[in-house]
């Protein structure tokens, strides 16, 4: 059974799992359905369409699910989709998703800070980190274990790859590629996220090729098919590398200068 406060406003057409607590003052609309063992604290708005894993912790005045800020959009039925595990913190504010994609997804074990922004049709992997008041634009997509520091804007469409880890205050306007620490004005490549991959226990001999493919792609005057090219030529067929090769051979915006 789930326990609701008496201030609390449950829509019949909710459908909460076994051992959810909704806190005072808060709301959840028709068609939202939360996961087991979900606890909403107060204050806090779950619109039509969201859809929240087991064990989401929710703080006070956190809005969830309300239609994307596109001028684009007429009121089409879309979702926004969260998964196990995942802490939203307090008035951070996720949108759902628009005829593009018909979804916003944030994946399992995330964490949002207080203020932080998720437009429409953004896709947020697992055990993703997005600091203080981080916004980002539709269309974002932020893969496995990234890090994003406080007051940083996302810009839409950017891709970010895993593992990488974002200096706080960035304007992010490029593609930031796996495994690498981002920083500066413009933002830039600061080496390989060697404690972050060393803490995730990658060994030494990864992280040695991992840099050795930066060489390639941000201190050298290769172009970035020619980069791709001596990556594959030249270092270990590791799967870190094909998947640094992958985002290469996918950016759309161009990657953040070196």
């Amino acid at each position: 059974m789930a326990t609701i406060h008496p201030t609390a406003i449950v829509h019949p057409g909710a459908e909460l799992g076994a051992d959810v607590e909704v806190g005072p003052f808060s709301i959840i609309q028709d068609d939202a359905i939360i996961g087991d063992g979900c606890k909403i604290q107060s204050h806090v708005f779950i619109d039509s369409g969201v859809r929240l894993g087991k064990n989401v912790r929710v703080s006070p005045g956190a809005v969830l699910g309300t239609a994307p800020q596109d001028l684009k959009y007429k009121d089409e039925k879309t979702y926004l989709e969260i998964g196990d595990g995942t802490t939203i913190r307090e008035y951070a504010t996720l949108n759902r998703g628009t005829v593009h994609s018909y979804k916003t997804v944030v994946g399992k074990n995330c964490l949002l800070m207080s203020y932080s922004h998720v437009a429409h049709d953004c896709v947020i992997g697992n055990n993703v980190i997005i600091a203080n008041a981080v916004n980002m634009a539709g269309h974002v997509t932020i893969e496995d274990y990234v890090g994003v520091g406080g007051l940083s804007a996302i810009h839409q469409f950017v891709h970010i790859g895993q593992h990488a880890f974002i200096g706080g205050i960035s304007k992010i306007s490029k593609d930031v590629p796996p495994f690498i620490l981002a920083m500066g004005e413009p933002l830039q490549y600061g080496g390989v996220n060697h404690v972050g991959l060393s803490r995730k226990g990658f060994g030494a001999d990864v992280l040695l090729e991992i840099k050795r493919a930066y060489r390639f792609i941000y201190r050298s005057n290769l172009t970035r098919k020619e980069a791709v090219e001596k990556i594959r030529q030249e270092l270990k067929p590791l799967p870190e590398l094909e998947a640094i090769i992958g985002f290469l051979e996918k950016s759309e915006r161009g990657l953040i200068k070196g």
